[in-house]
């Protein structure tokens, strides 16, 4: 993969975030949607498109705390140890 994710990729991580973020806030389906993503991306396209999907993800989460983080004047990298501190 470039530094870009390919369209594959980033139709996954839309999939992804959606299936999380569902309407109906079920927790449970949407894990159960993403675990079936990951399953038909490695089916499908093997385990080089799951890594893309995977740097993919990675990317669009660390611009939305890059955003969330500038919004609240804060580094992001402070942010990041907040949210996800053991």
């Amino acid at each position: 993969m470039s530094g870009e994710p390919d369209d594959h990729a980033q139709r996954a991580v839309l999939l992804a975030m959606r299936a999380l973020l569902s309407d109906d806030h079920n927790y449970e389906r949407g894990v159960a949607a993403l675990d079936e993503l990951v399953d038909r991306t490695v089916r499908e396209r093997g385990p080089a498109a799951l890594r893309d999907v995977a740097v993919a993800l990675s990317l669009a989460l660390a611009t939305a705390v890059e955003r969330i983080a500038q919004d609240q004047g804060l580094a992001a990298e402070d942010l990041v140890e907040v949210w996800f501190a053991e």
